[in-house]
């Protein structure tokens, strides 16, 4: 009777094992870990090292550590680097803070949003629907093909976004190709 109990969890600790490996996500040459929150996953990340230099410069860091959640649409370096030249050097100056706070919180959903919560929204909402960011803006999503979410800024710019459902303790992270910016 021992030996199957052990038998048994052991099965079901192995499964349990499996179940976690399944949800680490790879971004930027890195496992990200469901069991870690938004910034210790995204420091890892050798695609997003100016997002996090962006983070730290913001001071947002003790609020993207906190309990959330939080989805964030996480910019590339190649969509930082997309952005005229000079933004991200001018943005991460002490005296442009409020800025850039404004341009990084407009990428924070307050909120668990992965793949199948966005597209039930769209498709409840006839092919779009529109989200309010944590700097009080809004983003709107919309479909461009079957498992393809676009998402729009105020200003009419597109990101597609190209890494789903990256599952942290406090939240997700979405990879978007592009930075997206606030009115």
């Amino acid at each position: 009777m021992k030996r199957m109990i052990y038998v048994a969890l052991t099965a079901l600790s192995l499964s349990a094992g499996a179940y976690a490996a399944s949800e680490t996500v790879m971004v930027g040459g890195q496992a990200m870990y469901p069991s870690k929150d938004i910034v210790d996953n995204a420091v890892n990340s050798a695609d997003h090292t100016t997002l996090v230099a962006a983070v730290k410069a913001a001071g947002l860091v003790d609020t993207l550590k906190g309990a959330g959640p939080f989805t964030v649409f996480a910019p590339t370096n190649e969509a930082f680097a997309a952005l005229p030249p000079g933004t991200v050097d001018n943005l991460v100056k002490p005296e442009n803070k409020a800025t850039l706070t404004s341009i990084l919180t407009y990428h924070v959903i307050p909120g668990r949003y992965d793949f199948r919560k966005l597209d039930a929204a769209i498709k409840e909402g006839g092919g779009k629907t529109s989200l309010k960011t944590v700097n009080g803006e809004m983003l709107t999503f919309s479909e461009n093909g079957p498992h393809n979410i676009v998402v729009t800024d105020e200003g009419g710019h597109t990101a597609d976004i190209s890494t789903y459902d990256v599952y942290q303790s406090n939240g997700i992270i979405m990879v978007v190709d592009k930075v997206l910016l606030p009115k």
